[in-house]
């Protein structure tokens, strides 16, 4: 009996799948018509485990009992898996958050960053990381809200709220881009602001965009652009103190990363984040 269970034990799906990988890399070494010959080989074999599945579902369906207990079976990821290779379960909501992230990881990593999934906190709620750059842009609760969010919502209409989890920081070969990877859309209004040459390095300029006060700061050769409001009460930064890369707010002394937005006083509170580009010397913004 032990060693039964022990047997059992060791097949798990990695291991599975690994053994159909291996499979498929010696049958695509064979000759077109072998290929063809193992594909629908392959299409029958699938057809049938289907079809003796549907029947075995649809004649549980009628007993509630035998139906929970088919659910929590579903739980095993073998059993998950196979269901979901036929078709006869939806995604679960983990699955349909990631095939979300997925879909705009390439824009994050051409930018030096990425975005993992945390943690969902039913029924409504999926908390994210932003790494890499990512982490550290100033353009980041932009990228957050015009693509990680609607992505999400888009896979996942039963989350209506994502919480941004602190980023991880690391380095990356990839320079890091002020302007958020969602900010290209052909949808977005650029407004200028100033001339590049009138930012001066660390210090604040203010600015009024579309009837809107803003705040730009030169860091080195980057720009970066914040509503021009505290996130503790709203009160005015223009006349905040910079040193060190940091932006104490004059009322309160609330203190912000200026490269980021990201507050030090109140980690769960940031700026509000415009993004902004650079164009032949023109400092433009595009009011998120």
């Amino acid at each position: 009996m032990s060693s039964s269970n022990s047997v059992t034990a060791e097949i798990t799906l990695e291991k599975l799948l690994k053994d159909i990988e291996s499979l498929e890399a010696v049958v695509a070494t064979w000759d077109e018509h072998e290929r063809i010959t193992v594909a629908a080989l392959k299409r029958a074999i699938d057809d049938l485990n289907k079809e003796a599945l549907t029947r075995v579902i649809r004649s549980l369906k009628n007993t509630p009992a035998a139906m929970t207990a088919l659910k929590e079976s579903t739980a095993d990821e073998v059993v998950y898996s196979v269901l979901r290779h036929h078709g006869l379960i939806k995604p679960s909501l983990h699955e349909r958050i990631e095939q979300a992230l997925d879909s705009v990881r390439p824009m994050l990593q051409g930018h030096g960053g990425n975005v993992e999934l945390v943690s969902i906190d039913l029924p409504s709620t999926a908390v994210v990381r932003l790494i890499g750059a990512c982490s550290g842009c100033p353009a980041s609760e932009l990228t957050l809200s015009e693509g990680v969010e609607k992505a999400i919502k888009e896979y996942c209409p039963e989350i209506t709220e994502i919480v941004k989890a602190k980023g991880i920081c690391t380095s990356s070969d990839t320079p890091v881009n002020f302007v958020s990877p969602f900010a290209r859309g052909q949808d977005k209004k650029w407004v200028f602001a100033v001339e590049f040459e009138q930012l001066p390095e660390d210090k604040l300029v203010v600015c009024e965009v579309e009837g809107q006060s803003v705040i730009l700061a030169r860091l080195e050769n980057n720009v970066v652009c914040y509503q021009n409001a505290c996130a503790h009460l709203g009160m005015p930064l223009d006349m905040g103190e910079v040193s060190a890369g940091v932006l104490k707010c004059p009322y309160h002394s609330f203190e912000y990363l200026l490269k980021s937005g990201e507050c030090l006083t109140v980690p769960e509170v940031q700026l509000q984040t415009h993004a902004v580009r650079v164009v032949d010397n023109r400092v433009e913004v595009s009011l998120s």
